[in-house]
């Protein structure tokens, strides 16, 4: 994993906060609300600029961005009766406002995806078993002698099928067997073998250390056909959405199991620096992915996110009248503290489980 794809990773993210904090500048300004700030990150300022009233900005904790509005700053100069500030704005209008940035990223989505299967290619139907893309070093999977390029075709003797549910009858099974011996059939440069490895016990789920996908043998093939393409996006951003949705929904539901899945942004940089190493359709995939995964985490009903900010106007809309500032500042504060005190501790996970700091720990 070299440092340019490493760059190309945090590029690739950082561009797509742009977009979702995009959508709620663009949103505001289309309607005449009044906007004062566009940040990306939080935290002090490295890099300010004001231009017609709005300062932009670049700052130091890279963890999301805002666009801030006026309506709550004294000293901004404006009256609080200003029928263009947003809090005076219809419900519907600011409904809009917060909801764009959500729209944003599905679209941005979407259009990667509709354009990589324009102008890269869509990619071949998924021949039989998983495809082992990366291998974490000195973990169960590289011990056993799994590398990346292998084929997996069977588990205990089951095989594994064809396509997603091939790559979820893996998963499924190496997570029911942890501490315990289990037989994968590869293949390796066309030969066929039988291993046996044994999953990491990681809180009474099996982990083996390796990133899986379809086996897709041969790279893409051209379509000249948009309406090809319309279906090959639309159905690609439709499975991605509704395994996103069904991840999150495990949060709820299943939390202690789902919660070791959850990644910060030292997992998500790693992440796509390894999908960049396979090119532009390797990190056409990775924005898709990000893209989705900001639009859906960012609709949850949670404190500081749009999901959040929308929850409170409907209640306004059915109370017919504001939330008490004391109860949203409360309600923002808290969240806010939930979310840098969760992205420390995965920063800190995340950064640990990286092979150059196993490496420093060996030592």
């Amino acid at each position: 994993m070299s440092s340019i794809n490493v760059f190309v990773s945090i590029g690739v993210l950082a561009l797509l906060i742009f977009f979702h904090e995009a959508g709620h500048f663009i949103a505001a300004k289309s309607q005449g609300i009044l906007v004062s700030g566009f940040s990306i990150g939080f935290g002090p300022s490295l890099i300010k600029k004001e231009y017609k009233g709005v300062t932009y900005s670049i700052r130091a904790i890279p963890l999301g961005g805002f666009v801030s509005f006026p309506d709550d700053d004294e000293a901004s100069g404006f009256s609080p009766a200003d029928p263009n500030l947003l809090k005076n704005r219809p419900i519907f209008q600011r409904l809009i406002v917060i909801s764009a940035g959500v729209i944003a990223n599905l679209f941005i989505a979407w259009l990667v995806l509709f354009f990589q299967a324009t102008f890269i290619g869509i990619p071949d139907k998924p021949e039989q078993g998983v495809l082992i893309i990366n291998v974490q070093e000195n973990e169960a999977a590289d011990v056993a002698g799994l590398s990346r390029g292998d084929k997996i075709l069977s588990i205990n003797g089951k095989e594994l099928g064809f396509g997603q549910k091939a790559v979820e009858n893996l998963v499924e099974g190496i997570k029911a067997s942890p501490d315990l011996s289990i037989k994968l059939e590869k293949e390796s440069n066309d030969i066929k073998s039988i291993i046996e490895i044994i999953p990491k016990n990681d809180l009474g789920v099996g982990k083996v250390g390796a990133q899986l996908q379809q086996n897709i043998i041969s790279n893409s093939i051209k379509k000249s056909s948009l309406i090809d393409s319309f279906d090959h996006s639309n159905y690609q951003f439709s499975d991605l959405l509704i395994r996103t949705i069904k991840g999150y929904q495990g949060l709820f539901t299943n939390f202690a199991s789902t919660s070791k899945q959850l990644s910060g942004p030292v997992k998500i940089v790693e992440l796509g620096a390894q999908l960049s190493e396979q090119g532009i359709s390797g990190i056409s995939l990775f924005a898709a992915l990000v893209s989705i995964n900001l639009a859906v985490l960012n609709s949850l009903p949670l404190p500081l996110l749009d999901g959040g900010q929308f929850s409170l106007i409907l209640i306004e809309a059915i109370r017919r009248k504001p939330i008490p500032q004391k109860i949203q500042y409360a309600f923002m504060q808290s969240g806010f503290l939930l979310l840098v005190g969760l992205s420390i501790v995965l920063i800190i996970r995340d950064t640990s489980q990286l092979a150059i700091f196993k490496q420093l720990a060996n030592r």
